[in-house]
């Protein structure tokens, strides 16, 4: 096991924000990988058809998760909403109650490791 903290969150695209979608993702991806080393995946995934989003994050811990969700919440929050509606957030790993609090509005399905390994 490991302090890893983990998620994939499902969006559906808004009608008419595909343009602004990549515009988004590029400066989110750019800044997560600038400005955060303890996040260590960052994918963005499409449908064929353009119209669900799915993120996979991971940061090395929950300290890391929270620096991210900091520089989420005060850069990006506000357009991301209006690229996106939320379908879907399954949380992973071992986040800290600061962590699970931090995510609460989100509504995460929290997921317990019973198994596996990281390498």
């Amino acid at each position: 096991m490991t302090d890893h903290v983990y998620w994939i969150l499902e969006l559906d695209i808004n009608d008419g924000q595909m343009e602004e979608m990549k515009t988004l993702m590029a400066e989110m991806v750019s800044a997560t990988l600038q400005d955060e080393p303890g996040a260590l995946d960052y994918q963005w995934s499409l449908t064929p058809n353009g119209k669900t989003c799915h993120i996979l994050e991971r940061y090395a811990d929950s300290a890391a998760t929270l620096v991210h969700m900091g520089n989420f919440g005060s850069k990006f929050a506000g357009r991301f909403m209006k690229v996106f509606t939320p379908k879907k957030f399954t949380l992973y790993g071992a986040p800290n109650p600061d962590v699970i609090a931090a995510l609460g509005p989100m509504g995460p399905i929290e997921m317990s490791s019973i198994g596996g390994f990281t390498r």
